[in-house]
């Protein structure tokens, strides 16, 4: 806030009003609160604490974000969107699977075929958009991709059969593991090292890239192929973003959209660190069971129709117009 000609002015009124003289007010630096999904300094934090970074080097004197935490220090990351779209935060960097309960379609972002250019063309991202809207949430970008979920495991399986396992889950392959018939449970990140090393849990789903270098000491296995797209995003609040200046939403936006670009499955950067990934897991002692043939072919399928049938389920109203958008 500052004052002007002693009027005081809002952060989300700076581009509305003019003085009573009526000169346009100049708009001041505006500082956005913003949090994560995950504990501020971890791998998984880095690559929405980069885009920050971004934003106030471009944005220095018009608009600036402020990091005040991450979850679980600030709260569970399950409430973290919630609470941004009630006004606690302005914006967060998420997973889909931690706003899944604000938008019980979400899961279709990381069920998504395509590239994320090819759904914003087809209309796809504009129907997520329209439905978070009405939560009072602006879905500015996808600002990282982990890659596809694997199944970590500390024994080897022959097979898509997970009977007998317990597993670590979270939302985002809970339907996929118990389908294949995991028992299941969920966990924090920071339990994860534990349940393993103690045997409480056998496995885990996680993404190729964003991975723990500590969980090597506990984990033996990856299963191949992968499932899903490990997707992280940006949210702002509608409302904080409806009362931010065309300069200051483009700052946003372009550096979003450059971080979605750089975080295609297509790029040579991505590509790169997913093998960079592989190698250093294998340098570990880290071995790949891969599926092939009938194998392959009934781990993709239920890893595909279990979720969709979720969503479906819980939204029999969009559900079917998303997967037509979101699928091949």
């Amino acid at each position: 806030m500052f004052k002007k000609f002693g009027i005081v002015l809002s952060a989300g009124a700076l581009g509305l009003v003019a003085t009573t003289f009526g000169t346009p007010a100049l708009a001041a630096e505006v500082t956005l609160k913003g949090a994560s999904c995950f504990p501020v300094g971890s791998p998984v934090s880095k690559p929405w604490a980069n885009m920050i970074n971004d934003v106030n080097k471009r944005g220095k004197g018009d608009i600036q974000i402020k990091l005040v935490g991450g979850a679980p220090a600030i709260g569970s990351p399950f409430t973290l969107t919630q609470k941004m779209a009630r006004g606690a935060y302005d914006l967060v960097g998420c997973p889909e699977a931690y706003f899944g309960n604000v938008l019980i379609e979400a899961a279709a972002l990381r069920l998504n075929e395509g590239t994320f250019a090819e759904i914003r063309q087809n209309g796809g991202l504009d129907y997520i958009k329209r439905l978070l809207k009405a939560k009072n949430l602006y879905y500015l970008a996808r600002h990282h991709n982990f890659g596809n979920f694997h199944l970590f495991l500390s024994k080897p399986i022959s097979g898509p059969n997970l009977k007998g396992l317990h597993l670590r889950v979270a939302p985002v392959y809970t339907a996929f593991f118990k389908e294949l018939g995991a028992t299941v449970q969920q966990s924090n990140l920071a339990q994860i090292y534990t349940y393993m090393e103690n045997g409480t849990v056998q496995g885990y789903g996680w993404p190729i890239t964003g991975w723990i270098p500590s969980w090597t000491k506990v984990t033996k296995y990856r299963v191949d192929p992968g499932f899903y797209s490990a997707n992280l995003h940006t949210l702002v609040n509608q409302k904080a973003w409806d009362g931010l200046t065309k300069s200051q939403q483009k700052v946003l936006t372009e550096v979003g959209m450059e971080y979605e670009a750089k975080s295609s499955p297509t790029s040579a950067a991505f590509k790169a660190r997913v093998e960079k990934q592989k190698a250093f897991t294998a340098s570990k002692g880290m071995k790949t069971i891969t599926f092939s043939g009938a194998d392959k072919e009934k781990w993709l399928n239920t890893a595909k129709s279990a979720a969709w049938k979720e969503v479906v389920e819980r939204s029999p109203k969009h559900g079917p117009a998303l997967k037509k958008l979101f699928t091949k």
